[in-house]
């Protein structure tokens, strides 16, 4: 998933599934709590690789499972959109990610990620700097 996309929440706390994620998130997929580079947002997982994180997750020890990783399971919501491609979001997610009603949807590889359009501003301007690009693009092997 890639791209940007600006969206606003409803009074009915609904978001839209953007045109072009449509088809990559599929017809059901799970929103949680997210967190990039020390921002809270919400992250979006397809059916499939939540289903792959809650096996992984059921497959470490007891004692391996930690207190924030049971948060993110708690706190997961099931979303099926409606047919207008809208979906809802609990009034708990928004209140972690500080959402307003202006909120940037944004593909991050295999996920996507919800935020607070002014957070995401500001993450954006604090990260888009040569220097933080480059070691970027090293990470990944480019």
């Amino acid at each position: 998933m890639i791209g940007k996309y600006p969206a606003k929440l409803d009074d009915k706390n609904r978001l839209f599934v953007p045109a072009k994620l449509r088809g990559e998130l599929g017809e059901d997929f799970y929103v949680t709590l997210g967190v990039n580079c020390g921002h809270r947002c919400l992250t979006v997982y397809t059916a499939e690789d939540f289903q792959n994180m809650t096996k992984n997750y059921n497959a470490l020890p007891v004692s391996q499972r930690g207190a924030a990783s049971s948060l993110i399971f708690m706190n997961a919501i099931e979303c099926n959109p409606d047919k207008q491609f809208r979906f809802s979001l609990s009034q708990f997610l928004i209140n972690y990610a500080g959402m307003s009603r202006d909120v940037m949807i944004v593909g991050r590889a295999g996920q996507a990620e919800i935020w607070d359009a002014a957070e995401f501003e500001a993450f954006e301007a604090e990260n888009l700097t040569p220097e933080k690009l480059l070691a970027s693009l090293e990470a990944i092997g480019l």
